[in-house]
């Protein structure tokens, strides 16, 4: 598959290195999607640019693994890393929404922060 493993140069994990760089087809299709969305009147204007990526901020995602070296044939542990990916503008305005809803409706058993653990206790 033309794939390159090496290790990153912090924590000295291994990551993969693609024989393509996926990242426009990503980001058009997140742009596409959204287009749609707006055409259709699916969501409002302001709803569109709070989720639209920017170009110029956004990178592909990160994949690495973590050794788990104290289990028997030390397995790995997949960690993705999507702080700047072209979907997190609509992950954040669509957690923003749901927020508020699935705190009211777990607040019996949701602890937000440390403050809201020590009042509960």
């Amino acid at each position: 598959m033309n794939l390159i493993i090496r290790v990153t140069d912090k924590g000295n994990n291994f990551y993969i290195e693609l024989s393509y760089n996926p990242f426009n087809e990503i980001l058009n299709k997140v742009v596409q999607l959204l287009n749609t969305l707006r055409e259709k009147d699916l969501i409002r204007k302001w709803q569109y640019e709070q989720m639209m990526p920017d170009r110029t901020k956004c990178e592909l995602a990160h994949l690495y693994f973590n050794p788990k070296t104290h289990k028997d044939g030390i397995p790995v542990r997949s960690i993705e890393s999507t702080i700047n990916a072209a979907t997190t503008k609509i992950s954040k305005f669509l957690d923003k929404i749901l927020r508020p809803i699935f705190d009211d409706k777990c607040k019996d058993t949701n602890i937000i922060d440390g403050a809201s653990l020590i009042t509960e206790l």
